[in-house]
């Protein structure tokens, strides 16, 4: 009997002898297999976390890098951030040192010449309105026409000449919308060329009557007009340039009689040094420091900033004068601030000087010193500026504001007994100044135009009691309205004065008394009074006025 194999067993020779093949002796082979594809796998993925972990960390050393280079350039913007600080504060220490020096190179602020003013035309862009549009053509509303064929059997005849009639129509309505457009389009460049030529001819108007106004004030001006002379000496402070901070107030006083000028400039405060000489830029707490200036250099710079502000506005009107009719200066520096001690606004002065023109002319002002300079103008300079410890003005009162005129004595010219009524009005305003100039006051009349209503100032002689009184003089014989004590009132408040006195020949209301007393700074002189006071103080035995109507209790 012949044996099979079983299945899955394969028979071999070996030595004529038939062997079978055993499958389980071939398992190792395929178990290392997989595990040569298991390790090629790990390999693999070793090899991948090794790629990412050298990707890492250069991306991290990248990174650090970047790091590295954007704070050196972060440092690198401070440092150069905190150098161009230092310039700026540089530059404005450098620009209040040379406050001086700039305005001798530079040529007067203001002249009539410059102040003139110059027509230029222009021209009126026409191009919205000057071109037509184009007017609509038949050709783009016209229906196509009907073919041979059509035409010669006579087809589609009826629909073309309806299409043709509605065309017509529509082609005529665009005619119209077009001749509209073309009517509003002249009308519209007509009305603007109109317009343009009105604004051109009010132009140039304008500019014939400025400097038609100018030139009259020029005339004013070499006349000595006080008015006239004070608005060009604003004009050439209000030109003057200076550094941005700076405040720029001031107020102008000419008398023609002498030729003198009284100028109130409001100077700067000691803000505008630089609180900081440099700055610096500290990488160990990343930031940047200023490094003070000095107090001394800052008392120093400032006490010069005066100075120079001082001294150059005598130059610029010196040097702006062109008839030479400022033959004095009185200057009168303030600043502006608020007293900590009371919360209310003040104005100390902190330098004052007078100077002839001879004198200043002399001066070489590039070549001085400010401080000096002012020591040998004989000025009056607060010993502290940045203290505010103020000086007494030179001349305490703008009183060439007021128009002053030439005295007259009118009290050697009265008789006895005379009836202060007769008297004109400039012969009684002048009677009360000397009544005052006889209380032991001086005293001065005014112009009589642009006087704002004051007839004489009076300024008290006593240095503890000083102050400044505003007169007005009525010469009435009937009662005085109390709008004239109102008026008074505002005068006083305007003028900044210390008193207001009000006096007439008649009398006065219970209104205007009770507003006199509520005011504090008002007084009123009725005839009465007025009688007393001539008789006490001038000898005279005069006549007021009529008796004033007997007061309801």
């Amino acid at each position: 009997m012949i044996l099979c194999p079983p299945a899955g067993m394969h028979s071999l020779t070996r030595g004529g002898r038939q062997v079978g093949r055993d499958p389980v002796a071939q398992r190792p082979n395929r178990l290392s297999e997989y595990q040569r594809h298991q390790q090629a796998l790990q390999r693999a993925q070793r090899q991948q976390e090794q790629q990412a972990e050298r990707a890492r960390k250069a991306a991290e050393a990248e990174s650090k890098r970047r790091e590295r280079e954007e704070k050196v350039a972060y440092e690198q913007r401070q440092v150069e951030l905190a150098q161009t600080r230092t310039i700026g504060v540089e530059h404005e220490a450098e620009q209040l040192r040379q406050l001086l020096r700039n305005a001798l190179v530079e040529d007067a602020p203001a002249s009539f010449e410059r102040l003139r003013r110059m027509y230029t035309p222009t021209t009126l862009d026409k191009r919205p309105w000057s071109r037509p549009t184009s007017p609509p053509r038949w050709e783009e509303f016209a229906p196509p026409e009907p073919g041979k064929l059509s035409a010669l059997l006579g087809l589609g005849k009826k629909r073309y000449d309806a299409e043709q009639a509605a065309s017509q129509e529509r082609f005529r309505e665009a005619q119209e919308r077009y001749q509209r457009a073309e009517e509003k389009r002249r009308t519209t460049l007509e009305r603007k060329r109109a317009a343009h030529d009105m604004r051109e001819l009010q132009a140039a108007r304008a500019t014939e009557e400025f400097n038609e106004a100018l030139d009259q004030r020029r005339d004013e001006y070499r006349a000595g007009d006080p008015e006239a002379v004070e608005w060009f000496l604003g004009e050439i402070l209000a030109a003057s340039t200076y550094p941005p901070d700076f405040p720029r107030g001031h107020r102008i006083a000419f008398r023609p009689a002498t030729g003198d000028v009284l100028i109130e400039i409001q100077l700067p405060l000691e803000e505008v040094v630089p609180l900081a000489r440099s700055y610096k830029y500290i990488k160990s707490r990343d930031e940047t420091t200023a490094v003070p200036r000095p107090e001394k250099e800052r008392k120093e710079i400032y006490s010069s900033v005066l100075a120079q502000v001082a001294l150059r506005t005598i130059h610029e009107v010196f040097s702006g004068d062109p008839d030479k009719l400022i033959n004095g200066i009185t200057l009168n520096g303030h600043v502006k601030t608020i007293d900590r001690a009371t919360g209310h606004e003040v104005s100390p002065c902190l330098i004052t000087l007078s100077v002839g023109r001879e004198q200043f002319t002399t001066l070489r002002l590039s070549q001085v010193d400010p401080v000096h300079c002012l020591n040998r103008l004989n000025a009056l300079v607060s010993p502290n500026p940045y203290d505010l410890e103020p000086v007494r003005p030179i001349i305490e009162f703008d009183l060439s504001k007021y128009r002053l005129m030439d005295s007259m004595d009118v009290v050697a010219d009265l008789d006895s007994r005379p009836v202060l009524l007769k008297l004109s009005p400039t012969e009684f305003e002048h009677l009360i100044r000397q009544l005052f100039e006889a209380i032991g006051m001086e005293a001065w009349n005014t112009q009589a135009s642009k006087d704002e209503g004051v007839d004489a100032v009076a300024v008290s002689k006593d240095p503890v009691f000083n102050g400044e009184c505003i007169i007005q003089a009525k010469r009435y014989s009937k009662l005085v309205g109390v709008e004239s004590v109102q008026a008074l009132a505002g005068v006083v408040e305007h003028k900044r004065a210390a008193k207001g006195v009000l006096i007439t020949t008649s009398w006065f209301g219970r209104a205007s008394h009770e507003f006199a007393r509520q005011h504090g700074r008002l007084q009123l002189i009725e005839g009465p009074e007025l009688k007393y006071l001539i008789k006490e103080h001038l000898g005279k035995d005069v006549i007021p006025g009529p008796i004033p109507p007997k007061r309801r209790a």
